[in-house]
C-alpha cells in the first residue's frame, strides 16, 4: 500500500504538470473549454465547464494506476466523461495510449490538427515528473488493492482554473479565490464500507517560480485506515478556541438563513468565502478555518473522498449535514460521515453521485457539535 501511496502522489504530480502546460498555452486554451450538459452538467451553476485538461488528466491517472494495479482498473470512477467534441462536432474518446505518439495522434483529432499542441501534451502525460519526497517508506496498512476504489476529481474548482486570476497568497490566511483554489483531488475508499483510507491532494499554483516565472506546486497526502493515521500536515494548533474564536468557511452562494445562525455562533468576522470545495475542505486541513459548512447537495464523492481522509487522519472528518441535524451529537462514531461505495439509485448523471445531503467537514468534534447545534431547525 505504501507503493500505491507513491504511485498517486506521482500520478497527481504529473497530473499538475499537465494542468500547468494546458495554462501556458493560453489562446489555445480558450478552445478548450466546452459547457457540460445534461445529467452531467452542475445544476449549481448556470455555467459549469469540461476542459481537455479534466479529461486528459482523469484517465492518465485511470491508466498509470489500472496498468500498476489491474485489479482496481474497474474501480476508478472520476468527474468526467472521456469523451470530447472537437471544433469540427466530431466526438473523440480520450485515452491514454501506448506511447507518446500514439496519444499525441490521438489528441491532434481533439485539436483541429495542432500537432505542436497535441505533442506538448502528450509529453507531459508520458513523461516521469520529478520524484516525490513524501516519507512514506516503511508505510504498511493491513489492506490489499483488490479492497479499494479511487476517486479522482482532476481539477477542483474548474472555474478559478479556467479564469487564472493570479492572487498572492499570505502565509497562515486563506485567499477567496484564483489560481490557487485548482487542486488536484485523489481519494481511495474500500469498496465494502465506502470509507475514505487514503488521500492525496495537489495544489498546482501555489506559488510563482521568481527566477524562470513558471508554476510551482505543493502536494498533501494522508491515510486513515483503522488505528493507523498519518499526514502530512501537522495538526494545527494556535491557541484555545476562546481566544481566537470558532471560523468557518462556506460558498458565497449558502443559503442566508445558514449564514445568520453561524454569524450568530462565530461573529459575522469569523465568516469566510472562497472557491472550490477541495480548497475550502483544504482550509480546514491546514487550519485556516475550523470547519466548512454547506447546507446544499452541490458537492460529489470525487470533491471530498481525497480531503477526507486527510481530515480523518488529523481526528476530524466529513460529516453529511442533514443526517446529523437528526443526531444528538453524543459520540464522534454515531456522526453520519460520508461514505464513497453506493451511488443514489434514483437519480442520473453525476447526481448519482452526490453528497446529497450537504456538509460540515471539521476538525474538532466540540465544534461539530457546536455548529450542529446552532443550524438545527433552521435548515
Amino acid at each position: 500500500m505504501a507503493d500505491l501511496l507513491g504511485l498517486l502522489l506521482q500520478v497527481a504530480e504529473k497530473a499538475a504538470n499537465v494542468a500547468r502546460v494546458c495554462r501556458q498555452e493560453a489562446p489555445l486554451f480558450q478552445l478548450l473549454v466546452q459547457e457540460k450538459t445534461g445529467d452531467d452538467k452542475n445544476k449549481k451553476f448556470v455555467q459549469d465547464f469540461k476542459t481537455l485538461a479534466d479529461v486528459v488528466i482523469q484517465e492518465m491517472i485511470r491508466h498509470d494506476v489500472g496498468t500498476q494495479f489491474p485489479e482496481m482498473a474497474d474501480f476508478i470512477r472520476g468527474e468526467e466523461s472521456n469523451k470530447f467534441e472537437n471544433g469540427l462536432g466530431e466526438s473523440v474518446t480520450i485515452t491514454v495510449c501506448r506511447t507518446e505518439e500514439e496519444t499525441a495522434a490521438l489528441l491532434a483529432t481533439v485539436l483541429d490538427g495542432d500537432q505542436t499542441a497535441a505533442s506538448l501534451l502528450a509529453r507531459a502525460i508520458h513523461q516521469d515528473p520529478a520524484t516525490i519526497d513524501a516519507s512514506t517508506e516503511g508505510l504498511t496498512f493491513p489492506l490489499t488493492p483488490s479492497e479499494l476504489g479511487i476517486w479522482i476529481d482532476p481539477i477542483d474548482a474548474t472555474s478559478q482554473y479556467i479564469e487564472g486570476r493570479e492572487e498572492e497568497l499570505v502565509e497562515g490566511h486563506l485567499s477567496p479565490s484564483g489560481l490557487h483554489c485548482a487542486l488536484v483531488l485523489i481519494g481511495v475508499y474500500l469498496r465494502s464500507t465506502g470509507e475514505p483510507v487514503m488521500g492525496v491532494i495537489n495544489q498546482p499554483f501555489n506559488h510563482k517560480d521568481l527566477a524562470g516565472g513558471g508554476w510551482r506546486g505543493r502536494h498533501f497526502w494522508g491515510v486513515s485506515c483503522g488505528s493507523i493515521n498519518v499526514c502530512s500536515v501537522s495538526h494545527p494548533k494556535d491557541g484555545p478556541e476562546g481566544k481566537r474564536g470558532l471560523s468557518v468557511v462556506l460558498s458565497s452562494s449558502e443559503k442566508q438563513v445558514v449564514k445568520e445562525a453561524l454569524s450568530t455562533l462565530c461573529g459575522p468576522e469569523r465568516l469566510i468565502y472562497a472557491s472550490g470545495a477541495g480548497y475550502k475542505i483544504l482550509c480546514v486541513i491546514l487550519g485556516l478555518a475550523d470547519a466548512y459548512v454547506l447546507s446544499e447537495g452541490s458537492t460529489f464523492k470525487w470533491d471530498s473522498c481525497a480531503p477526507h481522509v486527510l481530515l480523518r487522519a488529523l481526528g476530524g472528518g466529513v460529516v453529511d449535514l442533514s443526517k446529523s441535524l437528526l443526531s444528538n451529537c453524543g459520540s464522534q462514531d454515531h456522526m453520519a460521515e460520508l461514505t464513497y461505495h453506493q451511488p443514489h439509485p434514483e437519480c442520473k448523471g453525476a447526481d448519482r453521485w452526490a453528497n446529497h445531503g450537504g456538509l460540515v467537514a471539521y476538525q474538532d468534534f466540540s465544534q461539530l457539535c457546536s455548529i450542529i447545534k446552532t443550524l438545527k431547525g433552521k435548515v
